[in-house]
């Protein structure tokens, strides 16, 4: 089974955070990196796109894969929206958090 998706993310390191076009709209995920850590700050979704439930989820996942594969970094969710996907897919990025964060 494929895990990876087909929503294309930048990491757009001078403004620090994660963007992605869907259509006219621009969604982003801004983080603070600390040594080995990613601290991912704030969930940016256009009001027109907020009911898609999809393509947040798809955001995000492409988002903790490009973490995961790119930056291999711990991975502290300080955004009630990320921390409640992560809690979603707790099995899936588990191992991504630090140790002694529980979500």
């Amino acid at each position: 089974m494929d895990t990876t998706t087909s929503t294309e993310v930048t990491d757009n390191s001078f403004l620090r955070q994660y963007e992605c076009r869907k259509g006219d709209f621009l969604a982003k995920v801004e983080y603070a990196q600390q040594e080995r850590k990613i601290f991912l700050t704030k969930l940016i979704i256009p009001e027109q796109l907020e009911e898609d439930v999809d393509f947040k989820n798809e955001f995000l996942t492409a988002v903790f894969d490009n973490i995961k594969n790119e930056k291999e970094l711990k991975v502290v969710p300080t955004h009630p929206k990320i921390a409640g996907f992560v809690r979603k897919n707790r099995i899936k990025y588990k191992e991504m958090l630090p140790v002694g964060i529980s979500i």
